[in-house]
C-alpha cells in the first residue's frame, strides 16, 4: 500500500475563501486549581440508562461486568458513514478519534454463582448507542474502546479478546446516578489544545453505481478562516491534513488508487469546508 504523498501538488490549489512572595504564588497556585475545578453549576447529575452488559476479565481469573447505558446527556460522537470509520481505523488519525463517555465509579457485585465480582458503568450518548446496537461493526469498535477507557482509567489490564455480551441481562447490580460536567474546565481545554481534533469528512465515489471515476471529499472546518491556516497532502491512497487553530488533524487511508497530479482543492470561506476532488486511477480489464 502506498503510503507517501507529496505536497507540493496541491498547494497551488488550495484558494482562500520572599515568604511573602512565596505565600503569594502558593495562593496563585491554589486559585488556579480551584478555577479549574468544576462548581456545581458546571455540572449536573444524570440517571443512565440500561443498554447491554459486557463480561470479561481483569487478569486471567477476575470477572469484570461492563454496563453499557445510555443517556440524552453524553454529547453524541463525530457522525461516522461505515466506510469512513474503516478508512479511519487503517490510518494514523484513528487515535484521534473520540466517543464521549461518562465512567462510573467501580461497584462491588455477586454473579449468578453467588461469586464477588465488580462492575463498572459507561455511559454514551442515546443516538449513538442505538448505531452502535443496529452496526455490528460499529458495536465492535465501540465496546474496544470502551474497554480500553475503563482498562486506562482503573489501571487494569482487560482480557479484550474474552469479552462476551450478556443475552438475557441488560446490566450486572444496579445503575447508579452519575454527575457530568457541563462546562469544561480551562486545564481540559488547555489539554485539548495539544492534540489535533479530527474534523467531520465525508467521502462520496462519483458515479454511485459502478467503478468509481473520481471522489469528492468534503472536510468541515468550523474554525478555519482562510486556506493559508492549512496543509493538504494526497498520497495514491492517502489523504493528510494539518493546521487550523484548533488544530486539526486528519490522515486517512482511501479504498482506491487516486491520481495527486490531476487532484484539485478548494476552501469554501463562507461555509468553512474544504472540497478536495481526485481522479481515480482507471482499473485495467482483463488481457
Amino acid at each position: 500500500m502506498a503510503s507517501q504523498t507529496d505536497k507540493s501538488l496541491l498547494s497551488a490549489e488550495l484558494e482562500e475563501e520572599d515568604d511573602e512572595e512565596f505565600r503569594q504564588l502558593l495562593l496563585q497556585a491554589t486559585q488556579k486549581i480551584q478555577s479549574a475545578m468544576p462548581s456545581v453549576r458546571d455540572s449536573k447529575p444524570i440517571q443512565p440508562q440500561p443498554g447491554f452488559c459486557i463480561k470479561t476479565h481483569a487478569g486471567s481469573q477476575e470477572k469484570v461486568f461492563v454496563n453499557i447505558c445510555r443517556s440524552l446527556h453524553i454529547p453524541a460522537p463525530p457522525d461516522l458513514s461505515r466506510p469512513e470509520l474503516e478508512c479511519l481505523i487503517e490510518s494514523d488519525s484513528a487515535s484521534s478519534f473520540r466517543i464521549p463517555m461518562s465512567l462510573g465509579e467501580p461497584h462491588a457485585e455477586l454473579d449468578n454463582s453467588g461469586n464477588g465480582c465488580t462492575a463498572y458503568d459507561v455511559v454514551i450518548n442515546s443516538s449513538f448507542f442505538s448505531k452502535v446496537e443496529a452496526d455490528p461493526f460499529f458495536k465492535e469498535f465501540f465496546i474496544t474502546v470502551a474497554l480500553e477507557g475503563v482498562a486506562d482509567k482503573y489501571k487494569m489490564d482487560v482480557n479484550h479478546p474474552a469479552w462476551r455480551i450478556l443475552k438475557n441481562r441488560k446490566f450486572m447490580g444496579s445503575i447508579s446516578g452519575q454527575t457530568i460536567r457541563t462546562k469544561s474546565s480551562p486545564v481540559i481545554q488547555e489539554m485539548d489544545f495539544s492534540s489535533p481534533v479530527l474534523p467531520k469528512f465525508t467521502i462520496l465515489a462519483e458515479p454511485a453505481g459502478g467503478p468509481p471515476e473520481f471522489l469528492l471529499a468534503e472536510i468541515h472546518l468550523p474554525r478555519v478562516g482562510s486556506a493559508r491556516e492549512l496543509s493538504l497532502e494526497l498520497g495514491q491512497d492517502r489523504v493528510v491534513l494539518r493546521g487550523g487553530p484548533d488544530p486539526y488533524g486528519l490522515d486517512i487511508y482511501i479504498p482506491h488508487d487516486i491520481v495527486p497530479e490531476r487532484s484539485h482543492a478548494r476552501f469554501h470561506r463562507r461555509t468553512a469546508v474544504l472540497t478536495v476532488k481526485m481522479p481515480v486511477q482507471p482499473q485495467l480489464g482483463p488481457p
